[in-house]
């Protein structure tokens, strides 16, 4: 039976267990967390973002999360600067075009500040003159930074990411940092 982990990815934290940068790094990576032989992320979730990243021993099942073929939804929420109007919406929708081209489209929509969320470390840069907000996005796709270089293409630079569900896994019940096992 194969192993799945749900691990809630803090800030600043690699999804790998090894850091293959300089031989004086101190990034930290999966194994400050977590001390699992054989399982592997399914995915990235860049060093920037923080939350869900789900992990497994089962190759076909990494592969099925994966790979973009499969189309399985992610969902993130997203603390962009400003605050996004009817047609920054619109676009993030309809799909936005990228310097590798144009997105598929995605669920947005606005939200309060998340409840019950943890503080980042180091906290985001705040600035009186800017506003910020929250929104939720659900994309299918998984395009290096894509998140971040949508909300940028429409005016609205992300500040803070934070997944919170891939396909039917969320982050329920983890606090960062925090892994659990459950049944794939």
């Amino acid at each position: 039976m194969a192993r799945l982990i749900l691990f809630n990815k803090p800030f600043n934290v690699l999804s790998q267990f090894t850091d293959k940068g300089t031989l004086a790094s101190t990034r930290e990576t999966l194994s400050d967390y977590m001390d699992v032989p054989h399982v592997y992320p399914a995915g990235r979730l860049d060093r920037d973002s923080e939350g869900l990243l789900v992990l497994t021993d089962d190759g076909k099942l990494q592969a099925r999360i994966s790979d973009p073929k499969h189309k399985l939804a992610k969902t993130y929420w997203a603390q962009v600067e400003g605050i996004p109007d009817e047609a920054a919406l619109t676009a993030l929708q309809t799909g936005v075009d990228l310097n590798d081209g144009r997105t598929a489209p995605a669920e947005v929509r606005p939200i309060a500040e998340p409840a019950n969320l943890w503080p980042r470390n180091p906290p985001i840069r705040f600035r009186k003159s800017v506003p910020d907000s929250w929104i939720e996005l659900t994309i299918t796709e998984g395009r290096n930074r894509q998140v971040r270089r949508m909300t940028a293409a429409v005016g609205h630079p992300t500040l803070r990411l934070i997944r919170v569900r891939v396909g039917d896994w969320t982050l329920d019940g983890l606090g960062t940092g925090e892994w659990r096992d459950i049944k794939a």
